[in-house]
């Protein structure tokens, strides 16, 4: 059940047009990992948005109970 929602929140996040570009690269970036239902995200995105899109997008999957984002935010050189 766990690889089925794993999957469904992959598609969820990086089927949105706003987060696909992230799908492109060699390894993509927002790490999903679930457990009975419980997804955590890890990794870096580029912006405070595309993280909490990608909140969002996975809040939005039938049978996630709950989210844990632990992505970070790229740190923009100034």
């Amino acid at each position: 059940m766990d690889d089925q929602t794993r999957l469904a929140t992959y598609r969820a996040i990086y089927d949105n047009s706003a987060l696909s570009p992230y799908s492109l690269r060699a390894v993509p970036p927002i790490h999903i990992i679930v457990d009975h239902g419980k997804v955590t995200l890890n990794g870096v995105v580029a912006r405070q948005m595309d993280k909490q899109l990608a909140e969002t997008q996975a809040k939005t999957v039938p049978g996630v109970f709950s989210v844990a984002d632990n992505s970070r935010v790229e740190e923009q050189g100034g």
